[in-house]
């Protein structure tokens, strides 16, 4: 009888053995949380860590190939030749690897027991509580919240120049089609999570490419053509004005570099997130080469110092357009169709924000309890953003200011900070000082740029006019 008893004894023992060596799953930040705390319903409702490496890559193309690159042929004419494609080549390299050092961050909190699944949370256990709720929380709220009235104002100002292409003397005004392009995004806002995006951003990958060809063979037909205006790529200003210019040049080519929402983007990875994100960022930057580089010097190179805020600009001159109609139509057709999709990815932080305030996490995502707020607050937020863009439809500006204030404190200095706390390189190293270095360099170039931008919104004002038909 106690040969029995000692074999369940053994086998008892190798189950417990077995389980101890078994390795657990990685806890989430809403999976530390203690029994007594309130469930985390923007987690659970809107970051839905399900995604695979791929639909991250479609994530981050989205978030970074947006209508923001068709204003690099204007930063160039600010820089020259020479510096205009080196900064192309230095923001590119340094968002590329600053993306890597969040995402190598994230991987190891995620190792040492807790996932982070917000910008802010990674401020707070970082840097502490006061730098993620009075900093980076409200910078990245504003970057978001920025892109998301850029981008009801661009298809705004595209579905404008589709009805002009098709009635010449029409009467309707630019804030009127803000207007309908903030009714179709606030329609594509209710879609209830991040990961529920994944088809929609790999239709916009497909529309970025698509009318950024469309962008460059425009702008490299009319440059051949007869039609072609005298190319002069002098820099028209000297002095502070030159400097400004510079500075308002970087802070562009930075904004559509941004991204500002990398954290969130990696919480919709399922479990485990290790590499993952460095194949979809692989995925991003190919598509981000093909399409910055090609549109930013085919339009500089087009229009030189004459190159528009916007180079779809270029292609009509006095309302005539300088390329055949049905092109013209459909690469606007391409934009307004990616730039919903890029207004829609920037809204997810205030949605997770939202959700977090007023859903209920304990009934389930489609209740009548949870739908209904979900269908006020975020109609509520599009609607402001629409009349934000309908009374300031001033793009250019709008832009600069995003990259001075938001994406250059968030992409190109903080994630130099966040690694060298986080990992403690020898203050001997190279990565260490490449870091301080790169963080110090970007915090200059930052001030200055917010107060070039600052200054040129005071000069512009003067000719600013709300509901302005521009």
């Amino acid at each position: 009888m106690e040969i029995p008893c000692s074999r369940d004894s053994t086998r008892e023992k190798q189950m417990e053995e077995e389980s101890r060596l078994k390795p657990s799953p990685i806890p989430s930040a809403l999976d530390l949380q203690s029994p007594d705390q309130k469930l985390d319903a923007g987690a659970l409702f809107v970051l839905e860590s399900k995604g695979s490496w791929v639909h991250c890559g479609y994530h981050l193309t989205t978030a970074i190939v947006g209508p923001a690159l068709l204003s690099l042929p204007i930063a160039l004419a600010s820089l020259g030749w020479v510096w205009g494609v080196l900064w192309l080549i230095i923001e590119a390299l340094v968002t590329f690897y600053s993306y890597n050092l969040l995402s190598l961050v994230l991987e190891h909190h995620a190792k040492q027991g807790l996932r982070l699944l917000r910008f802010r949370e990674m401020a707070e256990h970082i840097l502490g509580p006061r730098w993620g709720r009075f900093y980076v929380g409200p910078i990245q709220f504003a970057v978001c919240y920025g892109a998301a009235v850029g981008c009801t104002l661009l298809g705004g100002q595209c579905m404008k120049s589709i009805y002009l292409l098709s009635t010449p003397n029409g009467s309707i005004k630019l804030y009127e089609f803000i207007i309908i392009s903030g009714l179709m995004t606030l329609i594509l806002a209710q879609i209830p999570s991040f990961h529920t995006l994944r088809h929609i951003n790999l239709v916009s990958l497909i529309l970025a490419l698509a009318f950024s060809a469309c962008a460059t063979a425009g702008a490299i037909h009319i440059g051949i053509s007869s039609k072609a205006l005298h190319k002069d790529y002098s820099i028209s200003s000297d002095g502070v004005n030159r400097l400004f210019g510079v500075s308002s040049a970087i802070a562009i080519i930075a904004t559509a570099y941004g991204n500002g929402i990398v954290p969130e983007i990696q919480a919709t990875l399922a479990p485990p997130v290790k590499g993952k994100m460095f194949k979809g960022l692989c995925i991003c930057y190919t598509v981000v080469i093909v399409t910055f580089f090609s549109v930013g010097i085919s339009g500089y190179w087009a229009f030189g110092n004459q190159a528009a805020g916007i180079i779809l600009s270029n292609f009509l001159i006095g309302g005539k357009p300088l390329l055949p109609k049905w092109f013209l139509m459909m690469t606007y057709v391409f934009t307004l169709l990616q730039v919903l999709a890029v207004g829609v990815i920037y809204l997810q932080p205030l949605n997770e924000v939202l959700e977090g305030k007023f859903a209920d996490p304990k009934r389930e995502k489609f209740s009548t309890r949870n739908v209904v707020p979900r269908l006020v607050f975020r109609s509520l937020a599009v609607v402001t953003a629409t009349a934000i863009a309908a009374m300031l439809p001033f793009f250019g500006d709008i832009n600069a200011v995003i990259g001075a204030f938001g994406i250059m404190p968030l992409d190109f200095i903080l994630p130099m900070i966040f690694y060298n706390m986080t990992f403690k390189p020898s203050k001997r190293s190279l990565l260490f000082w490449g870091n301080t270095i790169i963080a110090v360099i970007f915090s200059v170039l930052a001030v200055i740029a917010a107060v070039s931008t600052v200054r040129q919104i005071a000069l512009d004002a003067k000719t600013y006019r709300l509901f302005a038909n521009v």
